[in-house]
């Protein structure tokens, strides 16, 4: 008589906890996970108010405009890059020679930028930077801080918030971003 060996079982694998396991890995993951958050720029809009015509002189306006080639058009000159734009901004707001072409006081200097649908993002920010890096380098001018220092100061520290209010005393950061224009 001829026995026939029986084939052995293979373990098995209960996979009835499997989904349990698996469940508990993804709320792991979602409760341990934080996401990145796109920060976007931190610009302070105005209060929404009807807009108001308000007469300018335009000896007070400092034109700058970026074109949807990215090129740069600085009080009506093209520029290839920004690298004397701070200076030009700081002796064009403060006008320490009182040129007739200036502006007529650092209070009433408006700078203005202007893009067209299709400028890049990084040009764009490029000039804001340097912008806001010549009105920063003046007020640290005027309290004798660097400009990343003044930017360092604390406003919640009495001696530092009047050195800040001192710096930007008669000289606001009066920067004018208008809609793009269309291409034509």
């Amino acid at each position: 008589m001829i026995r026939l060996k029986k084939p052995k079982s293979e373990p098995k694998v209960s996979a009835g906890s499997m989904a349990d396991i698996a469940f508990l890995l993804l709320i792991f993951f979602l409760v341990a996970t934080t996401l990145m958050q796109d920060k976007g720029l931190m610009l302070q809009l105005p209060p929404d108010v009807p807009p108001t015509e308000t007469p300018i002189n335009e000896r007070n306006l400092f034109k700058i405009r970026i074109n949807s080639k990215n090129q740069f058009l600085i009080e009506e000159k093209v520029v290839d890059d920004l690298h004397n734009l701070k200076e030009e901004i700081m002796d064009f707001v403060l006008n320490p020679n009182s040129n007739p072409s200036l502006s007529v006081s650092p209070d009433k200097a408006i700078i203005s930028i202007k893009t067209q649908r299709g400028t890049s993002y990084a040009n764009f920010i490029d000039v804001l930077d340097e912008v806001k890096e010549a009105y920063y380098t003046m007020y640290g001018d005027r309290v004798g801080l660097s400009s990343k220092e003044f930017r360092a100061l604390d406003k919640k520290n009495p001696s530092q918030n009047e050195l800040y209010l001192i710096a930007r005393e008669g000289l606001p950061m009066n920067i004018s971003i208008a809609e793009p224009d269309k291409i034509n």
